[in-house]
This record gives structure tokens, C-alpha cells and sequence, in this order.
């Protein structure tokens, strides 16, 4: 079993939508598995908010990165706003056919994440200026992992690891940019360490 979560592309950022995405990533410790299912639509985004609720939807998506779980996005249609920046914060991220990446040049998070995952050189159009990508365009980037006939087949066969496992090796990879190996050197030992004695309990 996993935990779901359904976000379209056509809805704006409200407290709302900050509530589901926290609740769900709050089950999701437990369970250990979120799908984030992404539906189409588009929407000015963020919408007229204010720059504190701005905030609140950052620190969301923080904690659904971080989550002790493993997130995969199911992407489907015409991916924009919202499910855009869900899709940007996912383990593994599955495109139905026919799927579409609508990006704009929000000065958002997303842009900080679309450069530490593309690359400065590639993202810059879309960072700049916006634009749309189909699947195979978002795969050869390196935002898309798979494009699947069928997206719920597919997550069937992916061997995921238990929830701490890959909350460590995420934070290890999200780190990565920013540390010198010296300073990384510590933590990727204490993660080694762990996973050996946990290979001697089993």
C-alpha cells in the first residue's frame, strides 16, 4: 500500500493546498511509499498571495523532499504551477503519454531546483523565459526518469528501499553541490557504517 496525493496543475497556491501536501507526507513516514498523481490545467501561478504563504509552501516542499519515504510522481497532460513543483521535488518521476512540463520564469524555489537538476547552460531558457516541454525533452534533462503506458505497472517494478535508507542517500545527494569532500567525507562514512551493521542484523 501507499499513500496518495492528487494535485492539478489548475489549482492555485492556498493554505488548502499546503494542508494535503503536509498531511500527506505526514503519512507517508508511516507507510513508506507517496504517489503524487499530477493532473493537468494551468493557472496563473502562484496567484495573488502574499509572500508568507509563499514561504509556507517552500517549507512544504522542503519536508516532502526530506521525507523518510520514497516519493514518485505520476505526471500526466499538460504538468504546470503546482504539480510543476510537486513533479521538481519527487524520488522518481513517471510521464503518462501525451505529458507536457509548463514552466515560467516564477523566481521560485523550482528555479533553484531546475538548475541544481539540469544544469545552469540548460535551464537557462526555460529559467529566463518559460516554455514547455514534451516528454521526451523533460527525460533528456533529467526531469522526467521514465515515460510509461502504464505509470501504475511501472512503479510495481521499482525496488525501492526502506524509508530511512533513502531519506539518507537523498540528503547525501541533495548535499552533495554544496560541501567539500573533506566536510562530506564524515557523513557518507556514518551512512557506510550504518548500512554495514544493519547487513550484519539480517
Amino acid at each position: 500500500m501507499s499513500v496518495e496525493l492528487e494535485i492539478s496543475g489548475a489549482e492555485p497556491l492556498t493554505t488548502e493546498l499546503i494542508d494535503r501536501v503536509d498531511r500527506a507526507r505526514a503519512r507517508a513516514e508511516d507507510d513508506g511509499m507517496l504517489v503524487v498523481r499530477l493532473g493537468s490545467g494551468s493557472v496563473e501561478w502562484p496567484g495573488k498571495v502574499d509572500v508568507h504563504l509563499v514561504g509556507k509552501w517552500e517549507q512544504a516542499l522542503r519536508k516532502l523532499e526530506r521525507v523518510p519515504a520514497t516519493t514518485i510522481a505520476i505526471a500526466s497532460g499538460g504538468c504546470a504551477g503546482a504539480a510543476a513543483e510537486l513533479l521538481l521535488v519527487t524520488d522518481y518521476r513517471l510521464a503518462a503519454p501525451g505529458f507536457r512540463l509548463h514552466l515560467h520564469p516564477w523566481p521560485g524555489m523550482a528555479l533553484y531546483r531546475l538548475v541544481v537538476q539540469a544544469g545552469a547552460a540548460r535551464a537557462r531558457r526555460l529559467a529566463l523565459f518559460g516554455g514547455e516541454l514534451d516528454a521526451s525533452e523533460a527525460a533528456s534533462l533529467g526531469l522526467i526518469d521514465e515515460i510509461a503506458d502504464n505509470p501504475d505497472a511501472a512503479i510495481t517494478e521499482l525496488k525501492t528501499l526502506a524509508g530511512k535508507e533513502i531519506a539518507i542517500r537523498r540528503r547525501l545527494m541533495l548535499d552533495a553541490g554544496s560541501m567539500q569532500f573533506e566536510e562530506a567525507l564524515g557523513a557518507h562514512l556514518a551512512a557506510c557504517d550504518r548500512y554495514l551493521r544493519a547487513g550484519e542484523a539480517e
